[in-house]
């Protein structure tokens, strides 16, 4: 099969042609596999999408064009109405942001204390001593006050998970930018509950250039230099 050792990106699928050579043609939405409920996405252009597949074969079919330079996976689930997001509110979005990074890589930790491979040796040593310092603060959820003071109290233990995060996006390529590509996994699981994230994320990219390097990551999220 021509086709199993031919990649071709997100929207289209492998075709062979009559000489027996495999080419990248686009998805057809309507060849879709039908999904769940659960797995329907909204794009940017705020309509509801039964899957990836059938967003991203839709994107292919409107390549050179302005609807397709625009329409991106916007947030996981149907479409729905996000409210606006305010001033203050994006002010204390870093607050609940490293908040929540930092109780990921605790939760690997525990899970890695049964079955090891969820983080490396180096990644393991380094949330360990968090993990310890973290059992200081009241489980559930935390007050903006409790949260800024713990910050300021135990600031080393917010800066790697925020480096963590950066890394863990920072695939294709490795090279200390991100892409809107590279942000969207982590954009698209948030939106719902987040609503600041995607104002977050512009407002992070000081320079305009579409991109969001390290040095402006961790200045978004309060990380000295």
């Amino acid at each position: 099969d021509p086709c199993r050792s031919f990649h071709c990106k997100r929207g289209k699928v492998c075709h062979v042609d009559k000489q027996g050579k495999p080419s990248c043609i686009c998805q057809d939405p309507a060849a879709c596999p039908s999904t769940k409920d659960y797995e329907h996405v909204c794009g940017t252009d705020n309509k509801t999408y039964e899957g990836t597949c059938q967003l991203f074969g839709t994107k292919c079919q409107l390549e050179g064009t302005k609807m397709g330079r625009q329409l991106h996976l916007n947030y996981v689930g149907s479409c729905k109405y996000i409210p606006h997001c305010t001033d203050y509110e994006v002010d204390q979005f870093p607050l609940r942001m490293r908040d929540w990074l930092k109780n990921i890589l605790m939760q690997y930790y525990e899970r890695d204390l049964d079955t090891s491979g969820f983080l490396t040796e180096k990644q393991r040593s380094k949330v360990k001593k968090i993990y310890q310092n973290d059992k200081r603060l009241v489980a559930g959820n935390h007050t903006v006050e409790l949260l800024l003071h713990d910050f300021e109290k135990n600031y080393h233990m917010y800066v790697y998970p925020v480096h963590w995060q950066f890394h863990q996006l920072d695939q294709y390529p490795v090279d200390r930018l991100l892409t809107h590509s590279e942000l969207a996994p982590l954009r698209a699981s948030l939106v719902p509950m987040e609503h600041c994230i995607t104002r977050f994320f512009q407002e992070c990219d000081g320079d305009q250039d579409k991109l969001i390097a390290l040095k402006e990551w961790c200045h978004c999220f309060g990380i000295k230099e």
